[in-house]
């Protein structure tokens, strides 16, 4: 039983003229699981229902049961991993639970819509973006199993094993987020399912060659960044991401290099600087010590100008005393001449 919201007028009546409303109401729906129509019937009124999802097993209406959100949130990753497989290598499509298809089996015919399905690009019935329905046989089927009822689980595991095995479904997943009735087949040359045997807890899918995931991951769903770590989904998990992560890491290494030659290119002009301030130094040192000398130089040329100048003037003296003394030896003579006379 599910409740449909609808919008109806209702008429009210105010202080002073008449009005209409609008009013919710709900109006209940009802499952018509179980009802016996006809394959017209079904393709024309049910196929597409807004409210329920059928399917049509030889005259009988098939509702397939609501999840929860832990089956929900399984559906989600696991169509997330395939759907990151397809996009890497792009040998197929999915299908989601709004695409159904015919099956015509031995003594009847049902309807399937598959939770998510794969159509491989080598199946000989193609898809367009226009079909609501596949005219073929879909290659893989995966159902997320709704415990709801024994009537439930029986239709997954057991009935439509039988069916997709008859038809030629090459490999059928039962997803159980409870894990009880999780299996993985695949179609024998026999035309009977086989179950896949996980390596070390790894199923890899014979249908899609290189597609594979850990079991144990279906329940703990790792997110996005932790799968493009593991060596499980490296290949085909965001490729993208791993590719730029890949350029992200070889232009940090490059940056670290440029960071570096900038580094010594920094240190070596430093030390450049140190010799150009060294020999500024030394230069300032030369120039003063020349200075210095020329100082020096400078007081010994005024010191030889003064002794010269001193020299000059004892050198005058020295005359004007020589000349005094010939001035007087001359007196002295000229006495005794004037004594000698007398």
């Amino acid at each position: 039983m599910r409740f449909q919201t609808k919008e109806i007028y209702a008429k009210g009546v105010g202080h002073t003229q008449h009005r209409r409303d609008y009013k919710q109401v709900e109006e209940v729906v009802h499952s018509e699981d179980g009802r016996r129509v006809s394959e017209a019937e079904y393709w024309e009124n049910y196929y597409e229902d807004d409210d329920f999802h059928y399917e049509w097993n030889n005259g009988i209406l098939e509702e397939k049961p609501v999840s929860d959100h832990g089956a929900y949130l399984m559906s989600i990753w696991f169509t997330s991993v395939l759907q990151n497989f397809l996009y890497s290598y792009p040998i197929g499509t999915t299908i989601g639970l709004e695409m159904g298809f015919r099956l015509n089996l031995p003594k009847k015919v049902s309807i399937r819509k598959p939770d998510i399905g794969v159509i491989l690009n080598s199946n000989s019935v193609g898809i367009t973006n226009r079909d609501c329905t596949f005219h073929g046989v879909v290659d893989m089927c995966i159902e997320i199993l709704s415990d709801t009822s024994r009537k439930a689980i029986e239709r997954d595991t057991k009935t439509k094993k039988q069916e997709y095995g008859r038809i030629k479904v090459k490999e059928y997943y039962i997803l159980d987020r409870k894990q009880k009735h999780t299996n993985f087949y695949h179609l024998a040359p026999s035309g009977r399912y086989i179950k896949i045997k996980p390596k070390q807890g790894i199923l890899q899918s014979i249908e899609l060659p290189g597609f594979q995931f850990r079991i144990s991951d279906l329940y703990q769903r790792p997110d996005i960044k932790q799968m493009s770590e593991d060596p499980v989904y490296q290949a085909f998990c965001l490729p993208f991401y791993q590719q730029e992560k890949q350029r992200a890491e070889q232009e940090k290494q490059r940056a670290e290099k440029e960071k570096q030659k900038a580094e010594k290119e920094k240190q070596r002009a430093e030390q450049e600087k140190q010799r150009a301030d060294n020999a500024e130094q030394r230069i300032k040192q030369e120039k003063q010590k020349a200075e210095k000398e020329k100082q020096r130089a400078d007081n010994a040329e005024q010191r030889i100008e003064q002794t010269e100048v001193r020299a000059k003037l004892l050198e005058q003296q020295l005359a004007e005393e020589k000349e005094k003394l010939e001035r007087l030896l001359e007196a002295v003579k000229q006495q005794k001449v004037l004594r000698n006379s007398d």
